[in-house]
């Protein structure tokens, strides 16, 4: 089952109470969790990558919490103490809210991509604040859904930008991995979509979702005007 490592600090912070580790036990167990064992990151880094690499690392407490594999709203410091306050009714469910504006936005779907990834949802999040954190957490949280709930991207491939560097209309449309350029994330230079698929076969991280899209004729993408 998914692990969500949380310091002390931020646990505590967000449930806005401070807990000695039975108290926290059995919080979790009261809600149908298990706390899988409180660590530091100099003790994960020196399990992981050896004493020498831990040095300068944080010895603040860090909890490890066993979330079930169904419950997908857990998988974030955010969303884990949400849930734990409602349950000791320090706080009510949060109601979202959906409203279609007078000029919606449009994304235009093109019939080549049925062929390829046919599906796609868009959506916009308006009145957001991210701080380094946050979006370090946002990042983290998408990372896990896509590992667990959307099957290694092989299911749902999700990303997010800043609405006010875009202009809309957007297209989903495919296009030859040639005809496909841009700067990709954390890179300076740009790429072909070809070229890209050769750089990221040597990534860890990225090489192993490659076979998703690598044979295709034509590769599914969102086109925008900036």
């Amino acid at each position: 089952m998914p692990i969500v490592s949380i310091s002390q600090s931020v646990l505590f912070h967000k449930l806005q109470k401070k807990y000695t580790q039975e108290e926290f036990e059995e919080l979790c167990f009261s809600y149908g969790l298990e706390l899988d064992e409180v660590t530091t990151e100099k003790e994960l880094v020196t399990r992981e990558k050896g004493k020498e690499k831990s040095k300068g690392c944080s010895t603040e407490p860090v909890y490890k919490i066993e979330i079930p594999a169904n419950r997908y709203d857990l998988l974030c410091p955010e969303g884990l103490s949400r849930a734990l306050m409602i349950f000791e009714s320090k706080t009510k469910p949060p109601v979202y809210i959906t409203k279609k504006p007078r000029n919606p936005i449009q994304l235009h779907v093109s019939q080549s991509t049925q062929s390829v990834r046919p599906f796609v949802v868009a959506g916009i999040l308006r009145n957001i604040a991210l701080d380094e954190y946050k979006l370090n957490s946002f990042i983290d949280l998408q990372e896990k859904l896509h590992q667990n709930l959307c099957r290694k991207r092989s299911l749902v491939a999700i990303g997010a930008h800043d609405l006010d560097t875009l202009n809309p209309p957007f297209y989903y449309d495919t296009k030859p991995p040639n005809d496909i350029r841009f700067i990709a994330l954390n890179k300076t230079k740009e790429h072909s979509a070809e070229e890209l698929m050769e750089l990221f076969s040597n990534d860890l991280h990225l090489k192993q979702y490659l076979p998703l899209i690598q044979d295709k004729p034509e590769i599914p993408s969102y086109f925008r005007q900036f």
